[in-house]
């Protein structure tokens, strides 16, 4: 099965990150992947842009069938391996709902991040403006409170539940990112405890991006 699946991934992607833990996840070891690097623009090369014409990773091979958005790649993996490794897609109704609301709404979550995190690479200098800057940290804070209030008021110590679903497979990779960038631990008690709970899960551990063992983080977001 995991023969028959190819990989192209960046390491510190989330997009990616995730469909690695789902792999990991359903037992799908041994699958085809090259890592390949965003710094020497190996995302735009003819390998990738014939998987994924927009030049983004992940590109992600299933047999015949592309998956190259990392939230349909995880669906579809959980729904075509239902009977192996762990089952990520809750059969109770409530807490379905809320493995879907939190993996979709990670989309924004997401989207508020690299607002701030990629400022400066995605406005051209002439552009930029402090104002700007604050908004989106501002943005930012209030989407990162509105994530640490969830798990406070949740049922368990996964997202949507008591047990490791889809929610995880797709947020906790975004999570991390905010450490990796600086986020202060002690200002987020309930978002820390979810992290550090998380980082040492076997699949996550195995998929850990090999260049954060390598260097330092950034402090971007020391202040958020």
């Amino acid at each position: 099965m995991a023969q028959d699946m190819t990989l192209l991934w960046g390491s510190g992607s989330p997009p990616c990150w995730r469909v690695m833990i789902a792999l990991e996840e359903k037992n799908l070891q041994g699958y085809n992947q090259k890592l390949l690097s965003f710094e020497k623009g190996e995302h735009k090369s003819k390998e990738v842009m014939a998987m994924n014409p927009r030049g983004q990773l992940p590109a992600f091979k299933c047999g015949k069938n592309v998956l190259n958005e990392s939230l349909a790649a995880c669906l579809y993996l959980e729904n075509q391996y239902k009977s192996q490794g762990t089952k990520l897609i809750p059969d109770c109704p409530a807490e379905q709902a809320m493995m879907y609301q939190r993996m979709f709404e990670s989309l924004t979550f997401s989207q508020k991040m690299g607002d701030v995190i990629y400022y400066t690479y995605k406005v051209p200098e002439g552009e930029r403006h402090d104002s700007a800057v604050k908004r989106n940290k501002e943005a930012l804070t209030a989407e990162i409170k509105l994530w640490e209030g969830y798990l406070q008021k949740g049922s368990g110590s996964f997202l949507a539940g008591k047990t490791f679903s889809l929610a995880d497979v797709v947020v906790f990779p975004g999570i991390a990112y905010l450490y990796r960038f600086g986020l202060c631990e002690e200002r987020y008690p309930k978002l820390a405890a979810y992290y550090n709970s998380l980082k040492n899960r076997p699949s996550i551990k195995a998929s850990w991006p090999p260049t954060w063992l390598e260097s330092q983080g950034q402090d971007t977001l020391k202040d958020v």
